[in-house]
């Protein structure tokens, strides 16, 4: 099987419902392709490692609520996955309800953790109004509808509403008018890089627990003059220990990666590559 491109029609899963805000970064990465959806971020992931779909998309930040936590310890606990490609989504969410339904009169607002964190400014001005945890932002909306209940709503954005039948009883409730999500798309074989374009690196690594171990590994990519976009920390399970998940930006045309990665990571317990893909930030800017 071919690996997937922007214009390539294939099997795409995502998280969530349909109608989630990762239905929007699978129509910007792959058009025309066949949305399925998963519950869970694992999910998503096994399905592309085995060959269930071509291609998989999943949230891994947003400006408001950080990292996506979910999306790295998928990717670093099931492999034989690559990160492709990104794209940068705005996230304008609305407080939806059944019709006839007011804000006045709502009572709960469900939704995906990450949402509900998004929108902190909204639970406190309505502190009458209890957040509650839901698996997705679409999914949180189809129960609503499914309840008939006046005084549940979710919390999605317009397309859920349209999808599900919903009222919207407030809209960009989300904490700053700019929140934007950035999602990876995942396939089975690693992307061609763009020799005119930026790209991102992106890497798991164990570092030994003694001094300095981390400073050393940052060490070559500053004096390369790469930027580091991105650092996170996951627990591996065992005690105190922790997995860093790093992303470095540089030129596809850039022969230096190969070098500067293996100095970066000579001394470390565990080096992954989860892919080099083209930046988003780059072609939002062009």
């Amino acid at each position: 099987m071919t690996r997937p491109t922007r214009t390539a029609v294939a099997r795409v899963a995502f998280q969530g419902d349909f109608g989630a805000f990762s239905e929007l970064a699978v129509t910007a990465l792959w058009p025309g392709a066949e949305h399925v959806p998963m519950r869970g971020n694992t999910d998503v992931v096994r399905a592309v490692a085995t060959g269930r779909v071509d291609a998989g998309v999943l949230a891994i930040e947003n400006t408001l609520a950080g990292t996506v936590t979910d999306t790295d310890d998928a990717l670093l606990r099931v492999e034989g996955t690559c990160i492709v490609s990104e794209t940068i989504v705005p996230i304008h969410h609305c407080v939806l309800g059944v019709r006839g339904a007011t804000l006045r009169g709502i009572r709960s607002v469900a939704s995906h953790p990450v949402a509900l964190d998004q929108c902190r400014s909204f639970f406190e001005r309505h502190a009458k109004i209890e957040p509650r945890a839901a698996y997705d932002t679409a999914g949180a909306a189809r129960d609503v509808a499914g309840a008939a209940d006046p005084t549940r709503a979710a919390l999605a954005g317009r397309h859920a509403a349209k999808r599900y039948g919903l009222a919207v009883l407030a809209k960009n409730v989300e904490d700053r008018g700019d929140n934007q999500t950035r999602f990876i798309g995942i396939a089975r074989d690693s992307a061609m890089r763009v020799p005119n374009a930026m790209h991102k690196t992106s890497l798991a690594i164990i570092v030994d627990d003694e001094p300095g171990a981390l400073l050393r590994l940052l060490q070559p990519i500053a004096a390369a003059g790469l930027s580091l976009t991105r650092l996170s920390a996951r627990p591996t399970g065992e005690p105190w220990e922790y997995e860093f998940v790093l992303d470095v930006e540089h030129a596809g045309s850039d022969e230096r990666l190969a070098s500067i990665v293996e100095q970066a990571t000579s001394g470390c317990r565990k080096c992954r590559v989860l892919g080099t893909f083209p930046s988003a930030k780059q072609r939002l800017a062009t």
